[in-house]
């Protein structure tokens, strides 16, 4: 079997996936939305303006100039996501009350992706011109329409009544949002096969919303209206034929005869599918012209499968919606970005020329570089232009600020736009705004799943951690290991409902397992000079699990070990150190990286746990290894060393000692920029330093704050994650090669899971 292809799912995995989706739709609150106050809402005067009487000035002026309610409105930024639930994904007329998870995932999106605030809008109405009617009368309230999941061609006929009636953009995202990204992949597969689109054979099947958006697109790009046969479950669309005919299908009608899909398939330089599982068959693509392009696009089960194709025409390039394989079709990587900047110009239409402008954004975006330059995290993983790299992955961090400045500028060039921009300053300000929340971890988990790392957990009877492995297995493609009893695991996860196979994990059970042996002797070879006696070595490799799982790293039956959920920090450190540390050193460990992920952005905060007060030479080494890892994220350290004192106004130990580490760096050829010591709040606010040190070596905010004594970068770290809502990810082990994280006990099962994909990918000059 392909080692892309995926693996037969049991039941007992297919039950545990089920019942972890609908967890996550109704713990810990129902539903994946809510509504916040944007505005203090503290006293008297914060009710007073925003309600009566002060309400009624916000009025006043949008009734003097309605263009103005995106000042004083959220509309500006507020997208409706509309359906009558009539043609679900994968589900088809599920009606309008079962598609509202649907609807709330796509809110999720654009919140997630683009900032853009969503309300999902489920109508039960089944008759096309009344349901254009309601969203019509929506206008007021939004300033944008997302049509989603209508069936065709009822589709198109909703659409065709909103754009003609409306003054704000109407987008069905079933039709253009796959037709811009099918564009931006054809574009780059025929870049890469050399062929264009005025000359190419296209054979599609599918004649739904989808399917005929995409041939549109294509007509758009060039390609011959001719040259496209379109074929669907009755066979070839041609001219006369009555069965199963719309308007739509009847454009692309070719002879006045019956045809099979294997009729004319012959001499076809592209497939294209919008339709079912098995539909073209490897007999159909040797029919072929050399180096076909196929885009088998149903889902979850495509037309034909990569490795089939391969089988008959190695040469082919493939598309398909699975993430699974190369070349991910993704309606992500358009519909956040063209409201982003279509709302950014006050645009009063989504028009043929901002969509081509998508279509450009994402293609180009593809072949910008060889490498995933967006984010570090790629470290190791060719992003290379070509056969299997048409398309960005979906969480290049670079989409928002191609794409939508790409929309923008064509709005703004086709007169469809109320506001002008400076784009070059627009797409400044969007690519800042792309690393908020929990964003910054995609690239991670991107870079993870191209490697097959295999992650020993020390404290594997634990319940977050028996949790996180679960999501390891579902989510990923690392492979657990757990250090525990396999009766203790497999009584917790049976009263934790947890689905995993005991059977399929790997376990090393410290009480009784065949390697005890091997491990023993490892770890007394190891510490035979460090006053361990070989009856020491049979009771730590026994009792202590911590030191077991690094026996492992350092024999190579595992890539990473995680631990911590128990237990003291530096106690775990020491034997790690021992174990994995540079033979003849004191200390190996870099110091500990705290990530706090917070809504104005990402702070790394070091050293976290591994040094008291560490010496100057271990605060510049801290500061070294911070930088490196900050690289991992796709960011540029900015490091500020932070202490009581300022730039040298008092003298003391903390001080005196982190003065000293910037000389030593004085001394280095780093590539970071880095500034102190100085107080944290002139760390963060780039006026107030400027006024105690003007003309300082960093520019704007801090975002690595290295401090003297981790009591200090410990109590920073925790009244972030406490009071400021902070998301930790870590701490990042520095200086052990990715070999090892220890973690700290307040960590959750979804902490850890971010510890794996840190884990998760192999570090060569980050460690």
């Amino acid at each position: 079997m392909d080692d892309k292809t995926p693996k037969p799912a049991t039941e007992a995995h297919r039950e545990a996936v089920r019942q972890a989706a609908l967890d996550y739709h109704r713990l810990p609150k129902p539903g994946k939305l809510e509504i916040r106050a944007t505005k203090p809402m503290a006293n008297g005067r914060d009710l007073a303006r925003a309600y009566s009487p002060g309400v009624a000035e916000a009025c006043i002026e949008i009734q003097k100039n309605p263009a103005t309610a995106s000042d004083y409105t959220a509309r500006g930024n507020l997208v409706a996501v509309v359906t009558n639930g009539t043609a679900v994904l994968g589900l088809g007329n599920i009606g309008s009350l079962a598609s509202k998870p649907v609807m709330e995932g796509k809110a999720v999106l654009f919140k997630k992706f683009a900032n853009i605030d969503c309300f999902d809008i489920e109508l039960d109405e089944s008759d096309p011109e009344k349901l254009a009617e309601i969203v019509c009368a929506l206008e007021p309230t939004f300033g944008a329409i997302n049509l989603e999941d209508i069936k065709a061609p009822d589709c198109f006929i909703v659409e065709k009544i909103c754009r003609e009636r409306m003054g704000i953009p109407v987008f069905h995202d079933d039709q253009h949002g796959t037709a811009i990204v099918v564009g931006a992949a054809a574009t780059n597969a025929l870049r890469v096969t050399g062929k264009r689109f005025e000359d190419i054979k296209i054979v599609s099947t599918g004649g739904g919303a989808a399917g005929i958006a995409c041939l549109n697109m294509l007509l758009k790009l060039g390609v011959k209206r001719e040259n496209v046969w379109l074929c669907d479950i009755e066979g070839l669309v041609y001219e006369g034929r009555e069965a199963d005919m719309t308007p739509q299908k009847a454009e692309f009608a070719q002879g006045t005869t019956h045809a099979t899909l294997d009729d004319v398939i012959g001499g076809a330089d592209m497939f294209l599918g919008l339709s079912g599982p098995g539909v073209l068959k490897p007999e159909m693509v040797a029919k072929m012209t050399k180096a076909p392009i196929i885009f088998a696009l149903a889902n979850p089960n495509p037309e034909i499968t990569p490795d089939a194709v391969r089988d008959v025409a190695p040469d082919a390039i493939m598309a398909t919606g699975r993430s699974d394989f190369p070349n991910q079709v993704n309606n992500v990587l358009c519909f956040p970005f063209i409201f982003r900047g279509a709302l950014d110009v006050g645009a009063s239409q989504i028009n043929d020329a901002m969509q081509i402008g998508c279509v450009e954004g994402i293609a180009a975006l593809a072949r910008a570089t060889t490498s995933a330059e967006a984010a570090a995290a790629y470290q190791g993983e060719q992003l290379t232009f070509g056969p299997e790299y048409l398309i960005p992955k979906p969480f290049d961090p670079r989409l928002m600020g191609v794409v939508a400045s790409s929309v923008a500028k064509a709005a703004i060039e086709t007169g469809v736009a109320s506001k002008e921009l400076d784009l070059e300053a627009y797409k400044a300000q969007l690519d800042a705004s792309v690393f908020k929340s929990a964003m910054l971890m995609r690239p991670v988990f991107e870079a993870a799943a191209k490697e097959t790392r295999r992650i020993v957990f020390a404290e594997g009877e634990d319940e977050r951690v028996l949790r996180a492995s679960q999501a390891m297995l579902e989510e990923t493609t690392e492979t657990p290991i757990l250090i525990g009893r396999p009766d203790v695991i497999a009584q917790r996860m049976e009263r934790a409902g947890l689905q995993i196979d005991v059977r399929s994990l790997d376990i090393v059970n410290p009480e009784n397992d065949p390697r005890y042996r091997d491990y023993w002797q490892t770890y007394h070879g190891i510490m035979a000079r460090k006053g361990v006696t070989p009856d020491i070595a049979r009771a730590v490799m026994r009792t202590n699990t911590t030191a077991i799982g690094a026996v492992m790293v350092h024999r190579g039956e595992a890539d990473s070990l995680i631990c911590g959920t128990l237990g003291q920090f530096r106690w775990h450190l020491d034997y790690i150190e021992k174990v994995l540390g540079v033979p003849g050193a004191e200390h190996t460990a870099q110091g500990a990286l705290s990530l706090m992920i917070l809504e104005d952005g990402p702070l790394f905060i070091a050293d976290t746990h591994c040094r008291s007060e560490p010496s100057p030479e271990q605060i510049a080494a801290s500061a070294i290894g911070a930088a490196r890892h900050v690289r991992r994220f796709g960011l540029e350290p900015k490091v500020a060393f932070c202490a009581q004192s300022q730039f040298g106004d008092l003298k003391g130990d903390t001080g005196d000692r982190i003065r000293a580490a910037i000389k030593l760096i004085d001394q280095q050829e780093v590539d970071f920029t880095y500034e102190g010591e100085m107080n944290v709040d002139a760390a963060l606010d780039p006026e107030l330093r400027e006024r105690l040190l003007p003309n300082g070596r960093m520019d704007g905010p801090a975002n690595v704050l290295i401090f003297g004594h981790a009591d200090a970068a410990s109590g920073v770290r925790n009244v972030l994650k406490m009071k400021a809502g902070g998301l930790e990810v870590g701490p990042i082990l520095m200086g052990m090669g990715n070999r090892a994280h220890i973690v700290t006990p307040s960590i959750t099962a979804r902490g850890l899971l971010n510890m794996a994909a840190v884990a998760g990918t192999p570090v060569k000059h980050y460690g």
